[in-house]
């Protein structure tokens, strides 16, 4: 019986595969950031792009706060040009990891967004830090 999942059919075998695999190059989850964050250097820096107060309720330990409109040319200069960045944010709700992530894209810089963001996080069980973090 038809319904909306089968009303359109599924790709090909060979588009969904291009499709899946393409998307790890725009976006990690929570488990494997956590993992790279418990290395000496995770490859990535980890920037949580919502807004200070927010910022200081609860963060990924180890994230730098710069909110996505402040994402700028002069701002980034602080990191090399190759720098991998990771944005987050609230959380699937929440656009604003994909608009930090499009003005660092913009920028030139290479960039994935964490899927999942803060309740990602907490999902998977992991703690948040609080207080404000200079970043």
């Amino acid at each position: 019986m038809p319904n909306p999942v089968t009303d359109v059919p599924a790709a090909t075998s060979p588009e969904a595969e291009a499709h899946f695999a393409a998307s790890f190059g725009f976006e990690t989850d929570c488990w494997d950031t956590h993992e790279a964050l418990s290395l000496p250097d995770p490859g990535f820096v980890l920037l949580d792009v919502r807004g200070p107060n927010q910022f200081a309720k609860g963060h990924v330990p180890g994230a730098i706060n710069l909110p996505h409109g402040k994402i700028i040319a002069s701002r980034m200069a602080a990191w090399p040009v190759d720098t991998l960045f990771v944005t987050y944010c609230a959380g699937p709700h929440c656009n604003g990891a994909a608009r930090g992530a499009l003005r660092l894209a913009r920028l030139s810089r290479p960039v994935k967004i964490m899927a999942g963001g803060v309740t990602g996080w907490i999902d998977e069980g992991f703690s948040l830090e609080t207080g404000r973090v200079s970043g």
